[in-house]
């Protein structure tokens, strides 16, 4: 190896950096897994409350499916990411013994753990990109779901505003509310 004790520092840093990296992505994907888990409960539990097969029904079922195809994307990029973690762990300590092993001038030990340092590290980057596109899938999907309930929301305000109010409703004749 040289001389340069950056050079050392350097290869055990990288990985060591991308490790906590894929630390937080896999906490982030966690918290995104319970949020996914929480509102298939509520979606679950308003369906019951609407006729099969009004407008109201058919939305809570699409947002069920995508809820699901969600949760699927969430661990499948949590599992990925939860590898890439392992690989970025073992490429630092390949590194470091692949350092002490280039202090002992053993050339070919040392350009083998290089070599799969180099291989490990490659992997788990891989798998932390193919983690992200996941990531990104998953909230192309979210985004569906709030696109949907917002159209939903404008449509029954519409609604709403476009009924007129019955006899007796109106405000005519009703007492104000008092401060207390």
């Amino acid at each position: 190896m040289t001389d340069n004790p950056f050079a050392v520092l350097t290869a055990v840093v990288a990985p060591a950096i991308l490790t906590n990296a894929s630390s937080v992505l896999c906490l982030g994907t966690s918290n995104r897994i319970a949020r996914v888990v929480d509102r298939t409960r509520v979606v679950a539990a308003e369906i019951v409350s609407f006729e099969a097969g009004s407008m109201e029904y058919m939305l809570r079922v699409n947002q069920l499916e995508r809820l699901q195809a969600r949760a699927q994307l969430l661990f499948r990029a949590l599992r990925i990411t939860y590898a890439s973690l392992g690989a970025f762990a073992a490429a630092a300590l390949i590194s470091v013994i692949g350092s002490a092993i280039a202090f002992y001038d053993l050339k070919f030990v040392f350009q083998a753990a290089a070599v799969a340092g180099l291989a490990i590290g490659a992997f788990g980057v891989t798998g932390l990109v193919s983690g992200c596109v996941l990531m990104v899938r998953e909230t192309r999907l979210a985004l569906q779901n709030i696109s949907e309930e917002a159209e939903f929301a404008r449509i029954s305000i519409k609604r709403l505003a476009e009924t007129p109010s019955s006899p007796g409703s109106s405000a005519e004749g009703q007492v104000p509310l008092q401060k207390p």
